[in-house]
């Protein structure tokens, strides 16, 4: 079991949903996040006085999938956050030691990766 991380713009949360969705990867957490990647400082005024902005808004996916998962949601990921621009985020695969689905007890890869009538492409 692996747990991919995505760190993406704002902006292409929803390009990222959909590619997800399309892919059959189901069970996603989102959250807000502020990072500094690649992209250039951006200067702004604040109240009369110049500040300089060191941390961009982005969007941290985390998706736990089984092994046969793991290039679909990299893939899906990918394709709804690219624009080709800097600061287009990155993409993390880590180990998963454990996972336990809360309500019926199940534990590793059964408690990750719904399938719902679909197979991973």
């Amino acid at each position: 079991m692996k747990l991919v991380i995505g760190i993406v713009r704002p902006e292409r949360a929803n390009e990222v949903l959909e590619e997800l969705y399309r892919a059959n990867v189901r069970g996603v957490s989102m959250s807000r996040v502020q990072g500094h990647g690649g992209e250039l400082d951006r200067v702004e005024t604040y109240r009369g006085t110049t500040v300089r902005m060191g941390l961009a808004e982005k969007v941290r996916f985390e998706i736990a999938v089984s092994e046969e998962f793991v290039d679909t949601t990299v893939d899906a990921l990918a394709e709804g956050a690219r624009t080709g621009e800097v600061g287009d985020g990155k993409i993390f695969v880590l180990p998963l030691e454990r996972t336990v689905r809360i309500r019926t007890g199940e534990t590793g890869e059964s408690a990750v990766t719904p399938i719902d009538g679909g197979v991973a492409r």
